[in-house]
């Protein structure tokens, strides 16, 4: 029973995040915080199910990794926009 509270509680954390990052927002740090909120979501569920049907948590690992690596190129990619726009909005720039 408390397995399906948690994954309710997951699944509901993965709608929310959806929720923000379909939303239109200006700023590129709120995309990339929903984004990371999705993962997080996505981990606590596949932790629940990995642990519930008693497999390896290798897959768990491999996921963290692409994570991280998700995470760090977001933030090159904020870090970039503002140096070179000053901020990051999207509107401040034109991708033509």
């Amino acid at each position: 029973m408390m397995i399906i509270y948690n994954l309710l509680v997951a699944f509901i954390m993965f709608v929310i995040g959806n929720l923000i990052f379909v939303s239109k927002n200006k700023h590129l740090l709120i995309v990339l915080l929903s984004l990371e909120f999705i993962v997080l979501s996505i981990f606590f569920i596949m932790l629940l199910l990995l642990s519930f049907m008693e497999y390896d948590m290798y897959m768990l690992m491999i996921f963290l990794v692409f994570s991280v690596c998700e995470g760090g190129l977001g933030l090159s990619i904020l870090v970039l926009m503002i140096r070179t726009h000053g901020n990051d909005y999207y509107q401040s720039f034109n991708l033509l």
